[in-house]
Order: C-alpha cells, then sequence, then structure tokens
C-alpha cells in the first residue's frame, strides 16, 4: 500500500474500516481481484485519514472509485 507507513488508527476506526472493506468486497462479482481490494483498501484509508467516520460512505467512496479506475 503507498502513503500509509505511518497511519495510526484507533481500534474502533479499523472496525468501521472493516466493515466498509467487507461491504464493499461483498458487491464485487467474483471472483475477486486481489487489485480490486487493494485498491479498495487504499481508498478507504485515504477516505478515513481525511476525517470520513461512516462505514457506508467509505464504502461508497472505495466503489466508485474503483469504478473510476478500472476504465
Amino acid at each position: 500500500m503507498k502513503d500509509f507507513s505511518n497511519a495510526a488508527f484507533p481500534p474502533e476506526m479499523i472496525s468501521v474500516m472493516q466493515k466498509a472493506l467487507d461491504g464493499a468486497v461483498s458487491t464485487l462479482p467474483h471472483p475477486v481481484s486481489s487489485v480490486h481490494v487493494q485498491s479498495i483498501a487504499e481508498t478507504i484509508l485515504r477516505t478515513t485519514r481525511d476525517g470520513e467516520r461512516d462505514p457506508q460512505m467509505l464504502q461508497t467512496m472505495a466503489l466508485l472509485e474503483l469504478q473510476l479506475t478500472d476504465r
């Protein structure tokens, strides 16, 4: 992952990010590419670092960005 070597999040925020990641990945068709999972995770990390705390919004942002970068 890029640009996250110094990132630190409290346990409750990690739980929110995990929920967003799981939710986003569950919407993808199988088989799910590891590149897609990494992209979703990076978006969630970046969006959380920027202040977003709602798991649904994190999931939505990650899926939208994935859709834009897959073109």
